[in-house]
C-alpha cells in the first residue's frame, strides 16, 4: 500500500535540535499531494508579498499577480483605499483585469463586458434583463485582506492569519534602521525560471553561506566568510557578514557590494538582501513540484540617469550569482528525485536558517491534517 501524505510528512522529525536534525525529505519535494498541501497551509494562509507600494501611489492605479494559481487585482480607489480582490469575474470566471497593470476608472470583463468599480461593487451587466433572485449588491469582485509594509504589499487569501504586524514580528525592528523607504528607490525587475521545487530555492538561500565559497567565487570574494552569523527569529532568519575588498577581489562586485551585507527571510517565500545603497528582494513563486521562479525587484538610493551604469553592473553582479544559483538548485531537484538520496544531515554551523524553515513547514503541513477542518487523506 502506498504512503499517505501523513505518512511522508512523518519521515521528518521537528523535535530533533539541529545538531541532531535532518533535511525534510525527498518526497516533500516531489509529491504532488504536498504541493496542494502548500496551496492551502502555506501559501493560502500565510501573507504573502504581492507587489510594491509605489506602484499603487494614485487613485485608479492597479496591478494583478497570482499566488498558487489564484489570481489578484490591487487597486488604489477613488477613496485612496488600498483593495485587493480575487481577479475572477463573478459571471464566468475569466479574468476581470488581464493586464498586468495599469489605470483604472472601472474593470470591464473582457469575456462578457460585466463591468465593476475599482472599489470591487459590481455597476453593470450586459444582456441581463429578466434574470430572477439575483442581487446585484452580492456579485462584486470577492474580496481579500491587504496590508502594507515599508514600500511592500502583502495580502492574506485565509483572513484569518494573525495581523501582518503580528506575523512579522521582529523584522520591522531588524530593518528599520535600513532605512528603506527613506533611503532607496525601485529600480528595475527581473524574473529568473528555475527547474527545481520552491523549497530548494529556499534551502539554497538559508543555507548561511555554506555554498558561497564554493559555487560563488566573486560574492566569495568581498563575503568574510569566517564572520558570517545567523540568527533566527519566529518566522525570519536573518543572514549577515561584513564585507571587505583586496587586490583578490573580482572586478565588478567590489564597486557595487558594499557595507556590510544583511540577507534577510521571511517565511516562507520572501527575501531582502540589502548592501550599502543597494537592494534586492525575491519572492519566490511555486510553478509546479519541479518548478518554480524568483522575481527580483531591485532599489538604488540614486536612480538618477547619472547613476544608471553603475546600477547596471550591479544587477550584473547580481545575475552572475543567480545564474550559479539556478545551476545548483535545478541540479539538487535531479538528485531528489535519485532513488540513493532520502535526507542529508545540517551543518551547525551554517544551516539552523534552513532547520527552522524545515520545522515551519512541518508544523503548517501537519496541522492541516490533522486540525478539526481537515479532510481525510
Amino acid at each position: 500500500m502506498g504512503q499517505t501524505v501523513l505518512d511522508i510528512l512523518n519521515l521528518y522529525n521537528p523535535a530533533n535540535p539541529l545538531e541532531k536534525a535532518s533535511t525534510i525529505p525527498a518526497p516533500w519535494y516531489r509529491d504532488r499531494r504536498i504541493e496542494e498541501l502548500e496551496r492551502c497551509s502555506v501559501f493560502g494562509a500565510t501573507w504573502q508579498a504581492v507587489g510594491r507600494l509605489d506602484q499603487v501611489l494614485e487613485k485608479g492605479q492597479f496591478f494583478t499577480a497570482d499566488i498558487v494559481g489564484e489570481p489578484i487585482v490591487v487597486v488604489r480607489g477613488d477613496d485612496e483605499k488600498l483593495r485587493a480582490f480575487y481577479n475572477v469575474c463573478r459571471h464566468h470566471a475569466a479574468a476581470v483585469v488581464p493586464e498586468a497593470q495599469g489605470c483604472a476608472k472601472q474593470f470591464r470583463c473582457p469575456y462578457h463586458g460585466w463591468t465593476y468599480g475599482i472599489d470591487g461593487a459590481l455597476k453593470g451587466m450586459v444582456e441581463f434583463d429578466g434574470v430572477r433572485n439575483f442581487d446585484r449588491a452580492d456579485n462584486g469582485l470577492v474580496p481579500i485582506r491587504v496590508d502594507v509594509w515599508e514600500n511592500f504589499i502583502f495580502v492574506d487569501l485565509d483572513g484569518q492569519t494573525p495581523s501582518l504586524q503580528k506575523f512579522l514580528g521582529s523584522v520591522p525592528d531588524l530593518v528599520a534602521p535600513l532605512e528603506l523607504t527613506k533611503k532607496l528607490r525601485y529600480f528595475d525587475r527581473r524574473i529568473y525560471p528555475l527547474d527545481c521545487n520552491w523549497k530548494v530555492y529556499v534551502d539554497n538561500y538559508l543555507d548561511g553561506g555554506y555554498h558561497v565559497p564554493h559555487a560563488h567565487k566573486g560574492l566569495s570574494s568581498v563575503i568574510e566568510y569566517t564572520k558570517y552569523t545567523i540568527e533566527n527569529f519566529e518566522r525570519a532568519s536573518l543572514q549577515s557578514s561584513p564585507l571587505s575588498s583586496d587586490a583578490n577581489t573580482t572586478a565588478g562586485v567590489a564597486a557595487t557590494r558594499q557595507g556590510r551585507a544583511f540577507y534577510l527571510w521571511i517565511y516562507p517565500n520572501f527575501m531582502i538582501n540589502a548592501y550599502e545603497g543597494v537592494m534586492d528582494t525575491n519572492v519566490v513563486v511555486p510553478l509546479g513540484t519541479d518548478k518554480c521562479a524568483v522575481v527580483f525587484d531591485y532599489y538604488f538610493a540614486d536612480t538618477s540617469p547619472a547613476a544608471e551604469a553603475h546600477n547596471r553592473e550591479s544587477i550584473a553582479v547580481s545575475e552572475r550569482v543567480q545564474d550559479e544559483d539556478m545551476s545548483i538548485c535545478d541540479a539538487v531537484q535531479r538528485g531528489l528525485h535519485s532513488r540513493a538520496y532520502l535526507a542529508g544531515r545540517l551543518s551547525v554551523r551554517r544551516e539552523a536558517g534552513e532547520h527552522l524553515f524545515h520545522r515551519l513547514l512541518y508544523t503548517d503541513l501537519t496541522s492541516a491534517l490533522t486540525g478539526p477542518s481537515a479532510a481525510a487523506d
